[in-house]
């Protein structure tokens, strides 16, 4: 094996690095780790458990108010799942990407509550998402237009932060990433509030748990769409929302050489992803209208498992970093973040209701904000 540059941790594959911070050695660990153990991480997430989006206590919205109050004076990080309806196949619901984001919410949503600050969970805001061009005219996929899903998120961000929710993730599971980034952008030029905002597409978080087994995964095939690694989410999330019988496995189809854009997760480092462009390759409806594109054939729950402990572990740490940077209630320096004084934002970042605090929604407009 060829000698580590500083600041790295070998692994065993030669191609595969990761950083020697807490971050890479967290996903070096869940590399590394056993399937007893892999299973133990899941186990305390409860991980397979039912969808929770009507579970008393489980979002936002299904807790009584005295509650989310309570919660949010120890821990005032949202994660704020977002997929889509979307054909995934014969084999799969429409909801699966839905489905995927909120099982991982509501497992880190379990494990922090048992350690007595449960993140925030916002129930789904885009149950039909945004669609790259590609995906036109399949049947069971709805497609949300390209500036409703950013005001729509902008919207639902706004809602939040009023609400003391000054901390907020989106959690992707769709093609509609480049939306979703510029709903964030969108909304700190608009408002101009101290916070800490951030859209993290889960997948492309933990991509080096999807690799195929030529480069040390436990995969036969890169990650696609309604293939063998959603596939195998499925079948470890919902079981009992799969039928295998309608599974099958097909190609899609390019016109240019392979090494231009990459798959979905972005496991080369190519020089352009998939969303950047159109017109290389042949619309879904016309090469591959099964809804698949892959070999969803070759799904199986346990190949699910070591990317589900990775995410899991990642949000965890994610939570905590911004919890030791900045505890409940607080934001990062306002006059550092926004073009906003400390002085004018005082009555704003007061606890919802109390005394002296004024509503997000009367706030100065100030910068290049624009409204549709």
């Amino acid at each position: 094996m060829s000698k580590v540059p500083a600041g790295f941790l070998p692994t065993d594959q030669p191609d595969l690095f990761f950083e020697d911070n807490e971050v890479g050695r967290m996903k070096k660990q869940v590399w590394d780790a056993s399937d007893e153990e892999i299973d133990a991480i899941l186990a305390d997430y409860g991980i397979p458990s039912p969808v929770e989006w009507g579970k008393p206590g489980s979002y936002i919205q299904t807790t009584t108010r005295w509650q989310v109050e309570a919660n949010r004076k120890k821990n005032d990080i949202v994660f704020i799942p977002v997929g889509c309806t979307e054909l995934h196949g014969q084999h799969l619901p429409s909801a699966a990407d839905t489905l995927y984001v909120s099982a991982i919410c509501e497992g880190v949503r379990r494990f922090t509550a048992k350690r007595g600050a449960p993140v925030n969970l916002a129930l789904p805001p885009l149950n039909y998402g945004g669609h790259p061009f590609h995906h036109l005219g399949m049947p069971g996929t709805v497609i949300v237009r390209e500036h409703v899903v950013r005001e729509m998120m902008i919207d639902v961000m706004l809602g939040l932060w009023n609400d003391g929710f000054r901390k907020q993730l989106i959690v992707n599971n769709h093609g509609q990433l480049w939306m979703l980034e510029s709903a964030v952008q969108e909304f700190c030029k608009r408002y101009q509030l101290p916070g800490i905002f951030r859209v993290i597409d889960w997948h492309r978080g933990v991509r080096e748990f999807f690799r195929p087994t030529y480069r040390g995964g436990q995969m036969s095939t890169d990650f696609v769409h309604a293939d063998e690694s959603e596939t195998s989410l499925s079948l470890l999330l919902h079981p009992e929302m799969v039928d295998m019988n309608y599974a099958v496995d097909t190609v899609g189809k390019g016109y240019l050489p392979d090494g231009h854009f990459d798959k979905s997760v972005d496991p080369f480092g190519r020089p352009s992803r998939w969303s950047e462009g159109e017109g290389q390759s042949a619309i879904e409806i016309a090469a591959t209208p099964e809804g698949v594109v892959g070999k969803a054939r070759s799904g199986s729950a346990q190949k699910a498992k070591r990317p589900m402990a990775a995410i899991l572990k990642y949000l965890t740490l994610w939570n905590d970093h911004v919890l030791d940077a900045f505890p409940a209630g607080k934001v990062p320096p306002v006059e550092e973040v926004t073009l906003r004084s400390a002085a004018d934002m005082e009555p704003y970042l007061r606890e919802p209701l109390s005394k002296g605090w004024k509503t997000v929604y009367g706030i100065p407009r100030i910068g290049q904000g624009t409204e549709v």
